[in-house]
């Protein structure tokens, strides 16, 4: 499955290497992973969920 995945980090990534990576192009599921450890596994999301914790986590300060 994950070889068909096209993953991404967000562009307000800092390249610091403590980043996420997901994938989009999966209907319905958001699947996420970390950057430095594919190998690690991935969590999955449905669709909403993820939207509703990014959306979250934008409005939060650090």
């Amino acid at each position: 499955m994950t070889d068909s995945l096209r993953w991404f980090t967000s562009s307000y990534s800092n390249n610091g290497g403590n980043c996420v990576e997901v994938a989009t192009n999966i209907p319905g599921t958001v699947p996420v992973r970390d950057t430095k450890d594919h190998d690690a596994g991935t969590l999955t999301f449905r669709t909403d969920s993820w939207s509703t914790f990014v959306q979250f986590a934008s409005h939060q300060s650090v």
